[in-house]
């Protein structure tokens, strides 16, 4: 699922946002995040925090499962999956579980084999309804408002978190303009760019500038090219077109001073009187003719 992929970036990149829903007083580069399979068996880890260091078995290895579908199975092949890895990788330490609804409606009960998981000290639930209009997160934490925010409401809250780069950083202002990219699929990046266009300086160095910045280039330079291109095919056309009438009307009114001389201002002509001047020049009868037409279209 699209929300899935953008959980996994978001503890990718702050591991400490599963820290602080749990409540767990751990550094977040204490531990990193990763998708494990299960050998042998159809069954995949969806998010794993594994703690760096071994020292302490007290950390818990953390199981992390984004749910924003209603699955009647899911906590049966939640916990199966959590037992069978821990059977096959004997990790040795503590572990908890964060399950993460979008609001309580979505949550199935399971089987009667399995509720006693239900009330099991490990499994931790988080229902994003809850922290839709809280105001006393940390600023990891406005990210999972801001996830959970309906779309009158990211717009605004983009801006305000972006503008406490104080405390947001480069990386987290980054990762706001994922989140609008995600939830806001209708607008472009360039009108998401323009949205927190009050942070242009910081904007610049994030990657998600950079790529637009690199599009942009490359756009550029397209349209660059193809201006070229049309401009050289307009200076030949122009230049066979002087050649031709040249030729033709030496051929009409024979070499003479008073020709070679209108001659020498054609190539200051543009292509479209050329054109015209090659459709009239069949009416000519003289070299009079020739200058009153030339006269009459300056």
């Amino acid at each position: 699922m699209k929300t899935d992929s953008l959980f996994y970036r978001l503890f990718k990149r702050q591991p400490k946002i599963a820290l602080e829903l749990l409540g767990l007083d751990y550094a977040g580069d204490s531990y990193c995040f990763s998708s494990d399979e299960i050998k042998q068996t159809a069954f995949r880890i969806d998010g794993l925090f594994k703690p760096v260091t071994t020292d302490d078995p007290e950390q818990p290895i953390i199981f992390v499962e984004v749910q924003y579908q209603a699955d009647k199975d899911f906590y049966g092949r939640l916990f199966s999956e959590i037992t069978l890895y821990l059977y096959q990788n004997k990790p040795n330490r503590n572990w908890v579980v964060l399950v993460i609804y979008p609001h309580r409606g979505i949550e199935k009960s399971t089987s009667i084999e399995f509720l006693s998981f239900l009330n099991s000290p490990h499994l931790h639930r988080i229902y994003l309804e809850d922290y839709q209009d809280r105001s006393d997160l940390s600023p990891t934490l406005e990210f999972i408002r801001l996830i959970a925010s309906d779309e009158q409401q990211t717009i605004t809250r983009a801006k305000e978190l972006a503008d406490r780069l104080d405390k947001v950083d480069l990386d987290g202002l980054d990762f706001i303009e994922t989140i609008l990219v995600y939830k806001l699929p209708h607008l472009s990046r360039e009108e998401i760019r323009k949205m927190l266009s009050l942070y242009e300086v910081e904007l610049k160095q994030t990657r998600f500038y950079q790529e637009i910045s690199a599009e942009e280039r490359k756009e550029g330079e397209l349209i660059g090219e193809q201006k070229g291109l049309q401009k050289g095919l307009q200076k030949g056309l122009q230049e066979e077109c002087v050649k031709l009438l040249s030729r033709l009307l030496r051929r009409k009114f024979g070499v003479q001073p008073e020709l070679e001389t209108l001659l020498q201002d054609f190539p200051n002509y543009p292509l479209e009187k050329l054109e015209d001047l090659a459709d009239a020049l069949l009416d000519f009868n003289a070299m009079a003719d020739l200058e009153t037409w030339l006269t009459d279209h300056a």
